[in-house]
This record gives structure tokens, C-alpha cells and sequence, in this order.
């Protein structure tokens, strides 16, 4: 697909991307991904970095996944529905599809890593209910799962690791009891996200 972007200083120049990418196919889009210079592009003219947000469509068979990833400012019109895909999986922004693939790569189950977060989001509002806090997924390690809480404190991000048996347990209660509302609330039709339990019911 080839678009055309206007930049601030005037200038007007094409940018071209793929509409689906095979993460199988071409793996080094991985490391744009993880890196956040997937989809950006320099103006000719004045330097700057632009990153625009398209949808597309993330492949990667031998993690048996199919994903759509749509742009960050189309999550209030998939929650009311008119943006609504009928896409098997869904996920809103590119830096929560990083969050993903990243979960994916690890052989992790994101259910259960959602279902983490929506914890750690939870004890961090006991403290300061003032505050929006994100959590995001870093990796896996020997000393535990490492996750990173943002909007605690301005410009400040808040390191925690989680004991592997923590997602051990987890995971043996989730495949047991996969549609107990714990974990059914963490979903809005294909959209698996922690925040997708602290939303009004209305938009459910």
C-alpha cells in the first residue's frame, strides 16, 4: 500500500507498507517491532520522523497466529462497535502489538499475562487511585517475569518481576476455568487487553 504523508514543515512525499506481514516469511520485521521503528518514515525534507498507524494484518504460522492490528485512534470506534473487524484477534496500537509478540515469542499464554497485569494495575491504583497506570510485558528471566508499570510517577516507569509459579498457578486456574469471568472480562469481543476489565459496561 502506498500513501501519502504531509509533514509539518510542508513537504508532501509517498511511504509504502505492507498490508500483512509474515513474521515467518520476513522475522527481522521482529526486531522493528521490539525496537519502535516499525512503519517509520524520515521527511525527505526536513529530517523529521514520522510514525504513522495503518491496519494490518500480523502472520505468524508456527505461532498459530493470525493477528489484526489497527490503528490506536480507532479504539473508542471498535469499542462502540462501528470499527468492529469480525477479526479472530485483535489488537489496538503498535505498541501493544509489540507487547503481544513479544508475549508470543516467549511461548507465553497472553491471557494469563493479561490477566497479570490487570493485578498489578489493580494494587498499583490501592496506592495511587489518582493515576493511569499501564503495564507492560518485558520478558522472562530466571528470577521471574518482568513487567513495567507506567504513570505511577511522571516520567518514571516502575520495575516488577513476578515469580514464574505466580503464572504457573495462573495458568493451571485459566485452562480450568477458561470462561470464568475473571478472565472473560479481560476480552471485548477479539480484543484481548488487562485495561478491557476496568471499562464501563457500556462498552462491552
Amino acid at each position: 500500500m502506498r500513501i501519502n504523508l504531509k509533514c509539518l514543515c510542508g513537504a508532501n512525499f509517498l511511504f509504502e507498507y505492507e498490508e500483512e506481514i509474515d513474521l515467518d516469511q520476513k522475522p527481522e520485521y521482529l526486531s522493528d517491532i521490539f525496537s519502535g521503528t516499525f512503519m517509520s518514515a524520515s521527511c525527505p525534507e526536513c529530517g523529521k520522523e514520522h510514525k504513522p498507524e495503518y491496519k494490518i494484518t500480523v502472520v505468524w504460522k508456527s505461532k498459530n497466529l493470525k493477528m489484526e492490528a489497527i490503528p490506536e485512534p480507532e479504539r473508542i470506534g471498535f469499542y462502540s462497535g462501528k470499527k468492529d473487524n469480525n477479526a479472530q484477534e485483535t489488537i489496538i496500537g503498535y505498541r501493544e502489538m509489540a507487547d503481544r509478540l513479544a508475549v508470543i515469542k516467549d511461548d507465553l499464554e497472553p491471557v494469563v499475562i493479561e490477566k497479570i497485569k490487570s493485578f498489578l494495575i489493580i494494587k498499583a491504583a490501592e496506592s495511587y487511585p489518582e493515576r493511569d497506570v499501564n503495564a507492560w510485558y518485558q520478558g522472562k528471566g530466571p528470577s521471574g517475569i518482568e513487567f513495567h508499570l507506567e504513570g505511577i510517577k511522571p516520567g518514571e516507569t516502575a520495575v516488577m518481576r513476578i515469580p514464574h509459579e505466580l503464572y504457573d498457578k495462573t495458568l493451571v486456574d485459566y485452562k480450568k476455568r477458561p470462561k470464568n469471568a475473571a478472565y472473560a472480562s479481560l476480552r471485548v469481543r477479539s480484543y484481548l487487553s488487562a485495561h478491557n476489565a476496568f471499562l464501563p459496561d457500556i462498552l462491552n
